[in-house]
């Protein structure tokens, strides 16, 4: 007997049909709600569970010599952008990292002037962030009963494509927030130039390599998502384009391909077709 989906029905919360797509995985096709576009994973709760025994690390996301560089230059941007959409400096703000592996974004966000804690489910993880310094809380944010309005900023990155039940953190991170305060969340985009060119090839999509993802957004899906959690988009934003993997094709034609994803990242800035997706809600209460 095979073993039962995770996902059954749309994690929006649309009462609408899942029908097949042309996106083909190991798990079978990828299902779209007819309603939204949220495209759905066929894996079963055996597998899902399976692949989120990778995140239970005490290495996490820390990053290596070489990828310090990318880290620091990351957490520089999503700080600016943080401060642009509160309108306030970095030192009076509060940000929660939900997910936040072993620490490192909160970690890097910290020495550069913002007050940052965690949560992450991943007991050695957690572990790992609480023995470096870092104020990490182990659990589900669900699970942590922070009281109410005790956050400028909650961030969730990479990580409402694991979520049977998105709906259930956001309405969480209202909560959380104060009367003005920013949900930030990070994931994949499916309405992007690159998923119109790997389709099922494309990595976010294979849950070997991205632990846990079964639920994939698109800009009419998450806009759905923060209305049913009476959340207000304040910044949508995508970035970045790729057309090949570097074991996909021969060297030449991967870095001719490159180029051309280089040329098209603005473009697919301005229109909405990056793979990578950033939004802003604010808490409007």
């Amino acid at each position: 007997m095979n073993s039962p989906k995770y996902l059954d029905r749309c994690p929006i919360g649309c009462d609408s049909e899942l029908k097949d797509t042309d996106i083909l995985l190991p798990e079978g096709c990828l299902k779209v709600c007819s309603h939204c576009g949220q495209l759905i994973s066929q894996c079963s709760e055996q597998s899902f569970h399976k692949s989120m025994e990778e995140f239970n690390d005490p290495k996490g996301t820390w990053p290596t010599p070489k990828t310090t560089s990318s880290l620091i230059r990351n957490t520089k941007k999503i700080l600016k952008e943080i401060e642009a959409v509160t309108g306030k400096d970095r030192s009076q703000i509060r940000l929660l990292d939900v997910g936040c592996s072993n620490g490192a974004f909160i970690h890097a966000a910290n020495k550069m002037g913002m007050n940052c804690e965690g949560v992450e489910p991943a007991k050695e993880a957690a572990q790992a962030a609480r023995e470096v310094g870092l104020k990490v809380t182990h659990g589900f944010l669900e699970e942590v009963h922070f009281p109410d309005n005790s956050f400028d900023v909650i961030t969730i990155f990479e990580v409402i494509e694991h979520l049977k039940d998105p709906m259930s953190i956001l309405k969480e991170c209202k909560r959380l927030l104060k009367p003005a305060g920013i949900l930030g969340i990070r994931t994949g985009n499916t309405d992007s130039w690159t998923v119109k060119v790997f389709k099922g090839k494309w990595h976010y999509f294979n849950i070997d390599k991205h632990g846990g993802h079964i639920s994939f957004f698109n800009k009419k899906s998450i806009f759905t998502l923060a209305q049913r959690a009476d959340l207000k988009v304040e910044r949508f934003q995508t970035y970045r384009v790729s057309y090949c993997e570097k074991d996909q094709a021969p060297y030449l034609i991967y870095r001719l391909l490159k180029i051309l994803a280089d040329l098209s990242n603005l473009p697919a800035k301005l229109s909405g077709k990056g793979h990578e997706m950033r939004v802003y809600l604010r808490n409007p209460s």
